[in-house]
């Protein structure tokens, strides 16, 4: 039987890629949009002409009521879920002394937050079931901090310690918890960048080229599957050779 996986901040960039590629090894995918219905309905009609069949469902990943709500409809309409991706994020960038209390707390409610709002609602029943696979997409600026960016650097690096804690509650369950910190990729936002910044950041990387999604996304698979039930608990860092720990 197809697994449900749920992938939260699937319609773009990175998201988009987890949910294809979840797809074509046969999940069950189902994602949230933040509210802009138009933004939704265009891509659920581009992704469906590509041969691909995603639900979507509204969803304000910082609200616990709004997850809460989310998940039952899932679990009614199409059933558990087995596989959680917590993928949505924003950035709110500023120095610390110009940063707004309000631009703090948007970025840790949504980044971090978010995990405890949506593992909460799928939990019980993959306790229930003995599988689970619940992914949280860091960032190596979680692991290394970054100019401009103390919200965004500190939501991330506690992506990894819910990951820590929760994989030693749940790992004689079947469920495992693991933590994906990309570098940078070439998503739209990216790639919006001048070239002349585009350059800068791509000098600082080992490899020589910024990521794809496709290839977190494969990750993203592989940590998903039946192959990966041996690792839990762990921050798989996927950047070019970036940063090294």
């Amino acid at each position: 039987m197809a697994r449900i996986a749920l992938i939260t901040g699937g319609m773009g960039g990175l998201g988009t890629a987890i949910c294809k590629t979840l797809a074509k090894s046969g999940h069950i995918v189902v994602t949230t949009y933040s509210g802009n219905e138009e933004k939704c309905k265009s891509f659920l009609t581009k992704t469906q002409a590509e041969g691909f069949k995603f639900h979507a469902y509204k969803c304000d990943v910082a609200n616990f009521e709004s997850c809460t709500e989310m998940v039952a409809k899932i679990k009614q309409d199409i059933g558990c879920v087995d596989v959680l991706v917590n993928n949505a994020g924003i950035t709110r960038d500023g120095q610390l002394k110009k940063m707004s209390q309000e631009a703090w707390q948007a970025v840790i409610d949504t980044n971090l937050t978010s995990l405890f709002n949506m593992t909460k609602q799928v939990l019980d029943d993959m306790l229930e079931s003995g599988f689970g696979r619940i992914i949280n997409i860091s960032s190596i600026n979680g692991q290394k901090g970054q100019f401009g960016q103390v919200n965004y650097s500190a939501a991330k690096a506690g992506v990894h310690g819910f990951t820590m804690a929760l994989a030693q509650e749940v790992a004689r369950k079947g469920i495992t918890v693991n933590t994906i910190a990309p570098g940078y990729l070439a998503t739209d936002m990216v790639m919006a960048v001048s070239e002349e910044i585009r350059n800068k950041i791509i000098a600082g990387i080992p490899v020589g080229r910024l990521g794809s999604p496709e290839e977190i996304a494969a990750l993203v698979d592989y940590v998903a599957s039946d192959y990966a039930a041996f690792m839990t608990g762990s921050e798989i860092a996927i950047n070019g050779g970036q940063h090294m720990m």
